[in-house]
């Protein structure tokens, strides 16, 4: 099983590293009595001004600043790079869509750029960050009114990432958060089936359970998936289909405790799977 690092570390450490070495990067110019301020060495200065902004937190004054860099250096890696860091500054001040928007304009763009595995990387972090910032008032909501999307748009970035960029130095990490987000995604199911199970909805629930079991086949939300098919057929009458249930549950979870304990009452919670 994979282990997620850190956001912060993970996003803490300059692309620099990954353009570093292209010629394209701004050179000196000589000094002049009254500078350009659009030559080479006051753009440099004014996005070294938008980085220790961003250091010491003050992410929306480097917002504009990195608008300006990126206008000035037009059509170069340094423009790139202020792009790049300024969806991480939308990121970091909450403004989700703003970033989604920037990553999204950056990876048309700029579809052979060196740090396209990062934008790709950042634009899954976004969404899974925001998905797992609702959580906290999971409780309080209608399970079957939850929108998902956020982390299916997680799970894409990063697939596009690995599938890419298999050797890129995100890789590791973005698997780890791909079996998060399906383990997440088959237990938020089963939450749906519970919810409409507990109040006799039992096709809807039944349904729902058996989209865990053909789209989240390897995930542990398989057993009780199984369990709570059985239950809904039996509620139905369908006893052909109740019996095949109970056969496949019995066929791949042997010891399974849900015939004696039912549906879970209290489940843990399950944006703690990982």
């Amino acid at each position: 099983m994979h282990t997620m690092i850190r956001i912060q570390d993970a996003l803490a450490r300059p692309l620099w590293v990954a353009i570093a070495g292209s010629a394209l990067v701004f050179s000196g110019c000589s000094s002049t009595p009254k500078e350009d301020p659009n030559s080479n060495a006051a753009v440099e200065r004014l996005y070294a001004d938008a980085k220790d902004d961003m250091a010491n937190g003050g992410y929306d004054k480097a917002i504009k600043t990195l608008e300006r860099v990126e206008g000035r250096a037009a059509g170069t890696l340094l423009a790139q790079q202020a792009v790049l860091d300024m969806a991480y500054a939308q990121y970091r001040t909450g403004e989700k869509a703003a970033a989604l928007s920037t990553l999204d304009r950056f990876i048309k763009l700029h579809p052979s750029s060196p740090a396209l595995d990062y934008a790709l990387y950042l634009r899954g972090i976004v969404n899974f960050n925001d998905n797992l910032g609702l959580l906290g008032s999971f409780a309080k909501q209608d399970l079957a009114e939850r929108d998902q999307q956020a982390s299916r748009d997680a799970f894409q970035a990063f697939r596009q990432l690995v599938t890419q960029f298999p050797q890129s130095r995100y890789a590791e990490d973005a698997r780890a958060r791909m079996d998060y987000i399906v383990n997440a995604l088959a237990a938020y199911e089963i939450h749906v089936a519970r919810y409409y199970l507990r109040r006799g909805a039992f096709l809807a629930s039944a349904n729902r359970a058996q989209q865990v079991v053909q789209e989240y086949p390897q995930t542990p939300s398989n057993e009780e998936a199984l369990f709570i098919m059985q239950v809904c057929y039996e509620r139905l009458g369908l006893e052909q289909l109740r019996a095949d249930t109970e056969r496949v549950l019995k066929q791949n979870f042997p010891k399974t405790q849900f015939s004696a304990e039912g549906v879970r009452d209290s489940p843990r919670a399950w944006w703690k799977l990982w």
